[in-house]
């Protein structure tokens, strides 16, 4: 990074902080954290486009970050960007340097450097599954992609399908890959607190991840029901508890009780149609659990060989992979490569990379 007399100001979209996090969620508040320790490259501060729970944010903040900015409807102001560049950030949170879009839409500004986070392009493919609030996703996020200095996104994959879909240039394009926090080298299968908590049995497979169609949960709840003996199956993520012989949903869990639960699996799954990184895929490498989840290019290359993987919906050949990684017998040598791998991606490399996205925006 180029030395400066002074820290760029940075503003961060922390909308993403408020309520139960999901991945972006939880990359806001790593990279949140990571960009509050570099005091000499950046002086960070957070809004929140939100009338509900605005003022949550600075509870929620890292020490030292400051929260700006006023209660307001973010669907009003997405109809507002939608037809023209008003209202500008500045005018909603102060003049800063750069203006970081964490999650996918980037306000217009009158003279910030724009930087906007695209976490994945799934939706391009599918926007019927959007919720109608939603429905003008796609347009906003490909005038934010085509009005930011520089667009971050989480892998080469992502970075590749920006280009090509949004006609952005990859000189103005920083791949950002997201980190594993060193606690999930440390975790431990639940205790059994928590396995009478949330009826864990001794053995599980495990899905982390929300119930959207996107994440192919219904080909593996039929994979997992064509093999009856496979250990019972672990939902894991927002919506209602419950529990069944079979299959056991636990709802949202804090970061805690998450290590414990994705230590404990005897393989993580994920049979995602698309992903833009697939976080919970290094999680399992960096605490010793096999993976098995979809052959997509993103999570080909967050996983780097160290995954089994299968072709996007086929129930049969997730079917065999969950078998035979239940029966094949832990590799010590496949164990400490898989937390090797997992090792290399850090949230502070994550910050450093997107503080040259800031440097770049900036000039």
């Amino acid at each position: 990074m180029a030395s400066r007399d002074k820290p760029l100001r940075v503003l961060l979209d922390g909308t993403p902080l408020l309520g139960h996090r999901t991945g972006i969620g939880r990359y806001t508040a790593a990279l949140a954290e990571e960009l509050a320790s570099m005091p000499d490259a950046v002086e960070v501060r957070a809004v929140a486009f939100t009338l509900r729970g605005w003022r949550a944010l600075r509870t929620v903040l890292p020490h030292d970050v400051q929260a700006l900015g006023l209660p307001v409807s973010a669907r009003l102001l997405r109809q507002f960007w939608l037809r023209g560049p008003f209202p500008p950030v500045e005018l909603l949170a102060g003049f800063t340097d750069v203006m970081h879009a964490t999650n996918f839409v980037l306000p217009p500004s009158v003279r910030a450097g724009g930087v906007v986070t695209i976490h994945d392009l799934d939706f391009l493919n599918a926007p019927h599954e959007l919720p109608q609030s939603d429905r003008r996703l796609p347009e906003l996020v490909r005038r934010s992609a085509q009005r930011a200095d520089v667009v971050c996104t989480p892998t080469r994959a992502v970075a590749e399908t920006v280009q090509e879909r949004f006609g952005v240039p990859r000189d103005r394009i920083v791949v950002t890959p997201l980190g594993v926090d060193p606690a999930w080298f440390a975790a431990r299968p639940p205790q059994e607190e928590l396995r009478a908590r949330l009826h864990l049995p001794q053995d599980y497979l495990l899905f982390v991840g929300a119930m959207g169609p996107r994440k192919g949960v219904g080909t593996l709840l039929a994979a997992h029901e064509q093999n009856p003996d496979l250990p019972p199956l672990v939902l894991a993520g927002p919506g209602t508890r419950s529990t069944g012989d079979r299959v056991i949903r636990t709802g949202y869990l804090s970061e805690p009780d998450l290590r414990s639960v994705v230590a404990g699996a005897s393989a993580l799954v994920l049979p995602s149609r698309d992903e833009g990184f697939g976080l919970p895929v290094l999680e399992a490498l960096a605490c010793n659990v096999p993976v098995v989840c979809s052959d997509v290019p993103a999570l080909r290359e967050v996983a780097g060989g160290h995954a089994e993987h299968v072709p996007v919906g086929d129930v049969e050949a997730l079917g065999r992979a969950l078998t035979r990684t239940v029966a094949t017998p832990p590799s010590p040598v496949a164990q400490a490569a898989r937390r090797t791998h997992a090792a290399g991606f850090t949230w502070r490399r994550t910050a450093e990379l997107t503080v040259q996205a800031y440097e770049r925006a900036h000039a």
